[in-house]
């Protein structure tokens, strides 16, 4: 293209429910000094974009006119000064490794650094790609950069049908594991055995702890991945093995999380973007998940796929609902 252009985009002008996104038209900059142009196919939907378009994420969204977006796949279709790494046709994902207020890739073509993509496997189709990058790296980069799970080990998984809760399944499996599932909903209990999950625990009905001491015959696990955390959080402690491992990635409850007492732990707070924003990190995550996806013991689970950026606000709704098990995907 070389010159400025235009591009469709989702945006926002003030927070609050799905409602307030919108679709428009905006200046597109030709790609400069080690940036690249990416023509989104897919968008893959995430919990942390309803966090920032309600006003409730870490970090505030950039009104009026904010970006939304951590998760695509796409195509390049031009690369700026200095990019050697990157060539038009080449297929990426984007790394979910940027402030998506400003550089969000919900939108038909979007300008990126290119430390900002990493490629995406032969042979994977937009959909999964959109899909793969932010969950299994989340999971990967959780349990076993974090949380050092090894084969054998069990991992208890709270939030297990959300798109990282369904990759952390694979991901411990893919390491030799025992995924143990928790959901609050008896209907996805089956489901998530279909997925790999070796046992399933629906906290509406059972206690998690007594269900984990129960599964690994008073042991305990190796392993807590929570995505919850408030103070529910302390009360996992009771579910690991003495020096077991609790890693907090995620605040699906928003008062402040209690830490278990249950020494001696560790207790581990892990951010995805203090390792996809190296470039060691993001070629181990990448080095995992392509070989995954080509062996297909990484497949990611997509709930429903939308098409076009005017249905964003139906993802969202759908997303906001947790009715779904794994991702929300949205074709361009």
């Amino acid at each position: 293209m070389g010159n400025d252009t235009k591009t469709t985009a989702v945006l926002f002008h003030e927070l609050g429910g799905p409602e307030v996104l919108s679709v428009e038209e905006i200046a597109l900059p030709a790609p400069g000094p080690g940036e690249l142009r990416m023509r989104v196919e897919a968008i893959g939907v995430n919990r942390a974009e309803a966090l920032f378009r309600s006003g409730t994420y870490y970090y505030p969204a950039t009104l009026p006119g904010s970006r939304l977006g951590y998760e695509a796949a796409g195509v390049v279709e031009e690369v700026g000064e200095g990019v050697t790494a990157y060539a038009p046709g080449d297929l990426v994902m984007a790394a979910a490794n940027f402030d998506f207020g400003v550089h969000g890739v919900y939108a038909e073509r979007v300008v990126l650094r290119e430390e900002y993509v990493v490629p995406r496997p032969t042979g994977v189709d937009a959909v999964s790609g959109a899909a793969a990058w932010l969950a299994y790296s989340t999971a990967y980069g959780g349990m076993v950069e974090a949380g050092g799970l090894r084969p054998g080990g069990h991992v208890v998984i709270t939030g297990a049908s959300s798109g990282v809760g369904t990759a952390a399944i694979q991901t411990a499996l893919r390491v030799g594991a025992v995924p143990i599932a928790a959901t609050r909903e008896w209907a996805k209990r089956e489901r998530l055995r279909e997925l790999g999950a070796a046992h399933v625990v629906v906290t509406d009905e059972e206690d998690l702890v007594d269900a984990v001491r129960g599964i690994t015959a008073g042991r305990g696990a190796d392993l807590v991945f929570d995505a919850i955390g408030g103070p529910g959080f302390a009360r996992l402690g009771g579910a690991l093995r003495p020096e077991g491992t609790a890693v907090l990635y995620g605040w699906l409850d928003r008062r402040p999380a209690e830490v278990p007492m249950q020494w001696p732990l560790t207790v581990r707070g892990y951010a995805n973007g203090a390792v996809v924003r190296t470039a060691e990190g993001r070629a181990r995550m990448a080095g995992f998940i392509g070989s995954g996806l080509r062996d297909g013991s990484l497949a990611p689970v997509v709930a429903e796929t939308f098409d076009g950026l005017a249905s964003m606000t139906d993802a969202h709704r759908l997303m906001e609902s947790n009715a779904h098990t794994g991702k929300i995907v949205v074709r361009v």
